[in-house]
């Protein structure tokens, strides 16, 4: 049986990390709304509604969280290139997906996302190897260096994209 909660596998956090690395997870980061968009294509109201598994959120949430999640990690990247060790404000992403714009067509989040990776993916092509080191400090998890923070997202998008195409796999 496959992991529905996590269909390509759990984050895993890298010690080091190389500039090929980050080329790709820049890619990837770059694909990533394009991948959402597709995912979601041509699904109902009704499917949109459709929990990606049993006790988990609809595809309409994880739609609306995606973008939720990546403004706040591009918020944190500037945060930790323009201050030294500075400290992030952590959010309850759960409690954010109860709230009524979570109801909303996916559509605006899905140009939100779109938006976003444009700057955001423009930024990251700037960024020197020693801005890849550069931290930020987490209140829950500690230090974080911005190239351990591009691979978690993006694992991040492929992580809620496979939500989706699995599903759809599932339900056919």
């Amino acid at each position: 049986m496959p992991d529905l909660q996590y269909p390509i596998g759990p984050f895993s956090l890298p010690g080091s990390t190389t500039a090929r690395e980050r080329r790709t997870w820049i890619q990837e980061i770059a694909r990533a709304p394009h991948d959402l968009r597709a995912a979601v294509s041509g699904l109902s109201e009704e499917q949109l509604d459709t929990p990606y598994r049993p006790g988990g959120w609809t595809v309409r949430q994880v739609v609306h969280h995606v973008p939720e999640s990546h403004m706040n990690a591009f918020v944190r990247f500037k945060l930790a290139l323009t201050e030294d060790l500075p400290t992030i404000k952590p959010y309850d992403e759960t409690r954010w997906a109860m709230l009524a714009d979570n109801a909303l067509p996916v559509a605006p989040s899905l140009d939100l996302l779109e938006a976003l990776h444009v700057r955001w993916v423009h930024l990251l092509e700037s960024l020197s190897d020693a801005d890849f080191e550069r931290r930020f400090l987490h209140p829950e998890s500690g230090p974080w260096r911005l190239d351990q923070y591009l691979s978690q997202y993006a694992w991040h998008g492929r992580h809620h994209i496979a939500h989706i195409t699995e599903l759809r796999k599932r339900l056919g």
